[in-house]
């Protein structure tokens, strides 16, 4: 039961019929899902794009065999709303992420997800800059403020400091007072600077355990012997939170040898994250920086600009410019 009939509505939205590179994505014509008990429909203005959409469409990762819809990130307005819901109404602007990994299905003209997955969208923001935000802004508050506690005064070093969750976690980081390190190629130096940071480390010509010491908390979105490094750097009592598994079994036994503490995380919807976001953004302490935005009919260039792992800041479907 909703307060606006979609039945038998179609909208354009991208799929793919099989598992595989960039050229595997086909806009098509789907049915326009309709918003269940405690859903809204929203009609999509805007959605990013993040590392873990080329992972899925190239292996299934946690969504298994396709057809599917990819996308978590939503910038749009309210079509209709399911039953109970009473937070929104058709019309109302709003951006979130949809539940991760299950919920995916943005990178389309409509999408239904949890209300409370949503939140108004800052009236200072477009929707291209909202749909930029979602999960690469959460996955960055949730693991320097809700994991890592991070206080004022505390030295942070953040790996990719120019990639998407990179370049929104220094902003955050410095909105909560803390002192800032990121790593980044010499190119993007001034960039990383300019987002707040006060170093930053070329990981191409220098080693970043040396360069940084006495860290407070990492943030490291890279896996692998990155993170596994990324211990050493740690002083006694200090947390690694990676968001990559990648040699994460190797990470537990070195942790506690060194005295440190480290977990792994995958974001998750969250409607106070959501918020808090929203609030750095309004208050102007929150800007994603947009790379590039791509129609749908572009989403094989999209994905393979993406895949290239050298974009600074966010990549962004205008899905109705």
């Amino acid at each position: 039961m909703t307060n606006d009939d979609t039945t038998g509505k179609t909208m354009n939205a991208l799929t793919q019929d099989t598992l595989g590179d960039p050229g595997v994505l086909r806009e098509a014509e789907l049915p326009r899902p309709e918003p269940g008990i405690g859903q809204i429909l929203v009609a999509v203005h805007a959605a990013g794009l993040n590392p873990t959409d080329w992972k899925h469409r190239e292996s299934g990762a946690f969504l298994g065999r396709p057809p599917f819809t990819l996308g978590w990130d939503v910038s749009g307005v309210v079509e209709a709303v399911g039953l109970g819901v009473s937070l929104f109404s058709p019309g109302d602007e709003v951006m979130g992420m949809l539940p991760y990994p299950y919920g995916a299905g943005s990178h389309a003209e409509y999408v239904a997800g949890p209300a409370r997955a949503f939140v108004p969208k800052p009236a200072g923001l477009g929707h291209v800059e909202a749909g930029a935000l979602p999960l690469a802004a959460l996955t960055a508050w949730q693991a320097l403020v809700d994991n890592a506690r991070l206080r004022a005064g505390q030295r942070v070093l953040v790996h990719a400091a120019a990639g998407g969750v990179g370049h929104l976690a220094v902003q955050i980081a410095k909105a909560r007072g803390a002192y800032v390190i990121g790593t980044a190629s010499a190119a993007k130096h001034d960039f990383v600077r300019g987002l707040g940071a006060d170093e930053v480390i070329d990981y191409r010509t220098a080693d970043f355990t040396t360069e940084a010491r006495d860290i407070d908390v990492v943030l490291d979105s890279l896996g692998g012997e990155n993170c596994l490094r990324s211990l050493d750097v740690l002083r006694p009592g200090g947390i690694l939170v990676s968001i990559l598994p990648d040699k994460w079994s190797q990470v537990p036994a070195k942790a506690a040898e060194l005295g440190v503490r480290a977990t792994f995380m995958l974001v998750e919807h969250d409607q106070a994250g959501m918020a808090a976001v929203a609030g750095l953004a309004e208050s102007g302490q929150l800007r994603a920086h947009i790379a590039r935005t791509y129609p749908l009919a572009e989403a094989a260039k999209a994905h393979a600009e993406g895949e290239t792992g050298h974009v600074t800041g966010k990549l962004v479907f205008d899905i109705r410019p």
